[in-house]
């Protein structure tokens, strides 16, 4: 089926996600109030989870992999003695042991035991393949399901007590990071055992949850013009990039894959191979660049935005 132009124009759209959809069909919600457009989402969140979860409009779908490595914030409830299968409240519970008491030194004790670089082991109920089959479709089979410990990186970490059995968390962590192993986690280092209850992402790298639009307000903002606020375009989704302005025509050049274009760029300071730059022209995104040992090259081409 044949794409049509987004009614928004390209670019990142932030979405509020309720919670009890999966992130898919939040996409088809978009996809259906945007007249058919190309969407596609950064971040899966988890049906029980709500909260920010950019969408990528148009000319912006090729841009996702620049912008899914970016670190995220989340609010949660943790639930504390009592384990779960899933690592949350939707899946099978089990009894856990006794919860000790807890005071604000403690849990900031605790917290700095998970701050920084960690290992973590997945949830078995994840979307990670192993030999092509998604996890949670093995676990859900009943086959048991094993995973290795990945390291990954908890900016910062705090927690606080809600009552006797629920604490909150408040995280800012790297890309991989599952919530539900850090609750499982936390509740294991309490000897009581704990799983997430509740869970809200606030933010996603430069993008934040007070500048997204409500999904089930779609239709409404769409009509009145207010959901225009809650579209990054693309030079300012990328705006951790160096940029090169570029006159029209050599846009057009390279919008053609002309690489002789690149000539006139200064060379790039490093040859890293994830250094990455974008051109500009007249303040529209025409490509991604990656660095060679003896210039540039290109490695995403932009279409012009439809005015």
């Amino acid at each position: 089926m044949k794409t049509r132009p987004s009614p928004i124009g390209d670019g990142v759209l932030l979405i509020d996600k309720p919670e009890g959809i999966s992130s898919a069909a939040a996409v088809a919600t978009v996809k259906r109030t945007l007249g058919g457009a190309k969407v596609g989402h950064l971040g899966t969140l988890d049906p029980f989870a709500s909260g920010l979860l950019p969408m990528c409009i148009g000319e912006a779908t090729k841009a996702a992999p620049y912008l899914n490595v970016s670190d995220k914030r989340y609010l949660g409830v943790v639930r504390l003695g009592v384990e779960s299968d899933t690592l949350d409240t939707t899946g099978t519970l089990r009894p856990g042991s006794e919860v000790p008491r807890l005071d604000e030194p403690s849990l900031e004790n605790l917290s700095e035991r998970f701050r920084g670089e960690i290992e973590q082991v997945p949830p078995a109920f994840s979307a990670i393949k192993k030999n092509g089959v998604p996890m949670y479709k093995l676990a859900r089979s009943g086959r048991e399901v094993t995973l290795n410990p990945r390291p990954v990186v908890v900016h910062d970490l705090r927690l606080r007590v809600i009552d006797d059995e629920h604490i909150g968390l408040d995280v800012t962590c790297s890309k991989g990071t599952y919530v539900r192993s850090l609750a499982r986690d936390i509740g294991g280092e309490l000897g009581c055992g704990g799983c997430l209850e509740r869970l809200r992402r606030t933010a996603f790298g430069p993008f934040r949850l007070e500048d997204a639009a409500p999904l089930d307000a779609l239709p409404d903002a769409l009509a009145d013009g207010s959901l225009q606020k809650a579209v990054i375009v693309l030079d300012r989704a990328l705006g951790g990039m160096p940029a090169f302005e570029i006159d029209r025509a050599t846009a057009a050049e390279l919008r053609l894959g002309r690489q002789t274009a690149l000539r006139r760029l200064p060379s790039p300071a490093s040859a890293d191979p994830g250094v990455r730059a974008k051109v500009l022209a007249e303040g529209d995104l025409v490509a991604v660049l990656a660095p060679t040992r003896v210039g540039w090259k290109l490695e995403r081409i932009f279409a012009p935005p439809v005015r």
